[in-house]
């Protein structure tokens, strides 16, 4: 088949790398000048790493280079799936610089995309369509009382995918929004730099150290198949039925050790960041590692973080919180998440695939039932993102052809209410429209697997329970299917 796929980031380089080798002519239109998604120059905030170690992070047949550090950084990243796209010979496959303004399905059922390029417009047609635009790429910036005012006296609001150089705010009151993951790593990379650095938290989350006790690496507890059994999935089986039901206090008592030790090892009560809940609430949204540093700059008074308040109103170099204070601020930056859409799709396909509420509504996490010839990678926030990634473009490349005995329409409609329902309640309602699956990372990679009957050997799985994910273990699923797709002759 001829497969146009939208985005090169790690959900678009795997899907290429992959559907090329099931023989398809593959082509990926990129608007940014390199691969990377969230990665590229262009996105990357000072201070931006993973949060998975470099060995969980990765691409089953493609280790880091040699002396890549345990957390690498976004440049380190960014290279790193750059020489993939060489290895695997897909980066002539891709048109940089090239943004999808529209893509129309035919009455045949191939898609027509139109691209824009250098200002000139083009129509390409594909028997099958793969959205792999993520969904981190849309920022959404909330709208605030007197912006303008702010704007007009100099100061300025951007994203963090925004924010490159920690050199703009030198001598500025940098006022962060938000208290994830990206908020707290640019603004603890602008202390002593920025006049004064705040981080404006209307809800504390947990944030967990990369060593326990500085000692026990996280990905000990949070990367395993047992880490992941301390959460209640949405269907309990063996050990895990048992951790949610006779052994409940098992679960809790290591739940609960964890806590503690992250208490202690960043003084959360007398720093006053006690996200007053139990470490179970991390299911509700995600993890968020620690910055290196972020504690101790806070307890030296080098950052300051306002907690459970948000901002209600801007003047000129000022912005008002909803508890009445107001802050000196130049610059406000937010980490206030994305908007989960799909510009360049007709508002009938979207309406077709997503629900009154704007959840998508994909089965697997990768394709809606009503739509033919389109399927969404990367459209499930994880872990191993990567790795969930590359396991969806296989089962993408079983179901193109036929290789995969799915349930009844009505069953796999029933699997998505279900499914939406569960992450609802579970989330609180921040499950990002329905893509966020963390904790649940390897659940959803099993259920691919499962799908395609190709499931890694028992005694790896075993392993899996108490050692981190090691993305090696899947590096032959591809060829597998491959092989057993030529011998039934599809």
């Amino acid at each position: 088949m001829k497969i146009g796929i939208v985005g090169a980031g790690f959900a678009g380089l795997s899907s290429a790398k992959v559907l090329t080798e099931f023989g398809h002519d593959v082509h990926i239109f990129e608007k940014d000048s390199e691969v990377g998604g969230v990665w590229a120059t262009s996105r990357r905030y000072p201070g931006l790493g993973t949060q998975n170690v470099r060995s969980t992070y990765a691409l089953s047949d493609y280790p880091y280079p040699k002396g890549t550090p345990e957390w690498p950084s976004g440049e380190q990243v960014q290279k790193y799936m750059e020489g993939y796209a060489k290895k695997f010979n897909i980066l002539s496959k891709i048109s940089f610089n090239t943004e999808v303004t529209i893509a129309k399905q035919n009455s045949d059922g191939t898609w027509s995309v139109e691209t824009l390029a250098g200002g000139k417009k083009e129509t390409h047609t594909f028997d099958f369509f793969i959205v792999a635009n993520g969904i981190f790429s849309d920022p959404f910036i909330p709208e605030w009382k007197g912006a303008d005012a702010f704007k007009a006296a100099g100061g300025k609001i951007l994203h963090t995918v925004d924010f490159h150089n920690v050199e703009d705010v030198r001598g500025k009151n940098a006022v962060f929004v938000g208290y994830g993951k990206s908020s707290c790593d640019a603004a603890n990379a602008t202390v002593g730099i920025a006049k004064k650095t705040t981080v404006i938290a209307r809800h504390l989350i947990w944030k967990v150290p990369k060593r326990l006790n500085n000692v026990l690496n996280y990905k000990m507890l949070l990367l395993t198949r047992m880490g992941e059994a301390l959460f209640p999935y949405i269907e309990l089986k063996g050990a895990e039925a048992f951790l949610h039901g006779k052994g409940k206090k098992v679960s809790a008592g290591m739940l609960g050790s964890v806590q503690g030790v992250i208490e202690k090892q960043f003084k959360l009560e007398k720093l006053g960041l006690h996200p007053k809940t139990g470490l179970d609430t991390i299911v509700r949204s995600t993890v968020s590692l620690a910055t290196d540093g972020f504690f101790k700059n806070i307890k030296e008074g080098k950052l300051s973080v306002m907690r459970d308040t948000e901002i209600v109103s801007m003047s000129a170099g000022k912005v008002t919180l909803s508890n009445g204070q107001s802050l000196d601020a130049d610059y406000v930056i937010c980490g206030t998440g994305f908007h989960q859409r799909v510009p360049f799709l007709e508002d009938s396909v979207m309406k077709a695939i997503t629900d009154e509420r704007g959840n998508f509504r994909l089965y697997r996490q990768l394709i809606p039932l009503d739509v033919k010839n389109i399927a969404f990678n990367g459209y499930n926030s994880s872990f191993f993102s990567q790795l969930n990634a590359e396991m969806g473009a296989v089962w993408i490349a079983a179901y193109i052809a036929k290789a995969i005995n799915l349930p009844t329409k009505a069953e796999m409609l029933a699997h998505i209410d279900k499914r939406l329902a569960w992450m609802e309640k579970r989330t609180e309602n921040k499950h990002a429209r329905g893509t966020n699956i963390i904790p649940f990372s390897v659940h959803n990679i099993d259920e691919l697997l499962l799908d395609l009957d190709l499931q890694i050997p028992a005694p790896v799985r075993f392993n899996q329970w108490l050692l981190p994910i090691n993305p090696k273990s899947y590096a032959k699923i591809g060829s597998k299917l491959r092989k057993r797709m030529a011998k039934s002759g599809k």
